[in-house]
């Protein structure tokens, strides 16, 4: 039976487990020389409709390494563009493919894709989640922290996609989650209650940064107008600029406390140039385990 990632709420806590183990047994064998070509045969499609550097490259390094072949579909060079129903499109790439990855805007294309499809599908981004980011976000974590259940992770800026997924994996894994939004810019309701129902009293909303970053192990952020927001750039700038992580905002935190942006990073706005550039970032090794992450996912969705 395939299996779907659309949300992290499509994971178990096992799910996750295995992921994580599985993410860093591969990245370590690749250090020490130790190939695998376990998915040889197999094709993955990357659906993308919005710009991609870090998530199109790690898909399609990944497949390759592990002995498949990616193929990219702009969406604007298929037939979706010219209103093929969505589910006729999933029918027929499910004939041509081993696993689709969808990088688009729209969470219900998305799903629609995944409902008709009979192979797995990945959400590679929509406005609404961003599940893989966050799953090799555990992964730099537990590699650099040891474990997830004693570590707090402070979220600094926009309530978006990154955000919604950080929540749902609160939700399942019990994170200790410290979220500090300005007002009118917090996660969907919906979401947020669904995760403070599920996660207790390990999940908390503030709009003070200085509260969130409290005893932090771990300072996330993002940019503060995601794509289709650059209409607001202006505007955002101004609300969020008491939410910047600068030194002074480090240092709120725990001593040891390690900074983490899922990239692009725009320095002097969301995050401090000498903070990113600083001995607390590990943005790089962030960055670098989305292959390793995208490496355990289409294993485990592809192999027996």
């Amino acid at each position: 039976m395939k299996k779907d990632i659309l949300t992290l709420r499509d994971l178990s806590a096992r799910d996750f487990e295995a992921l994580l183990d599985l993410s860093l047994k591969l990245k370590k064998r690749q250090r020490s020389g130790i190939g695998d070509r376990t998915l040889q045969g197999k094709t993955l499609g990357l659906m993308f409709d919005k710009p991609s550097t870090r998530t199109r490259v790690s898909f399609e390094a990944a497949m390759v390494q592990l002995g498949g072949t990616p193929l990219f579909l702009n969406v604007k060079d298929t037939q979706l563009i010219r209103s093929e129903p969505i589910a006729d499109t999933a029918r027929v790439l499910s004939r041509y493919l081993d696993a689709l990855a969808v990088r688009t805007y729209s969470q219900d294309l998305l799903e629609g894709l995944a409902a008709a499809a009979s192979i797995p599908v990945i959400n590679a981004l929509t406005d609404l989640y961003h599940p893989c980011q966050v799953l090799s976000d555990l992964m730099t974590i537990l590699e650099k922290k040891g474990d997830l259940e004693n570590v707090k992770i402070a979220w600094v800026g926009d309530g978006n996609n990154v955000t919604h997924s950080w929540l749902n994996a609160s939700a399942v894994l019990g994170l200790r989650l410290s979220l500090a939004c300005p007002e009118g810019y917090h996660p969907k309701e919906e979401i947020l209650n669904r995760a403070l129902n599920d996660g207790g009293g390990r999940i908390q909303l503030t709009s003070d940064p200085h509260e969130a970053v409290r005893d932090a192990d771990v300072i996330y952020t993002d940019v503060w107008a995601s794509m289709g927001q650059e209409s607001e750039s202006l505007h955002r700038k101004k609300v969020f600029q008491p939410y910047q992580v600068d030194q002074d905002l480090v240092s709120r935190a725990k001593e040891d406390v390690i900074v983490m942006h899922c990239l692009p990073a725009h320095r002097g706005e969301e995050i401090a140039a000498d903070v990113i550039e600083g001995p607390r970032s590990i943005v790089w090794d962030q960055a670098e385990n989305k292959l390793h992450m995208h490496k355990a996912i289409l294993k485990k969705l592809l192999t027996p």
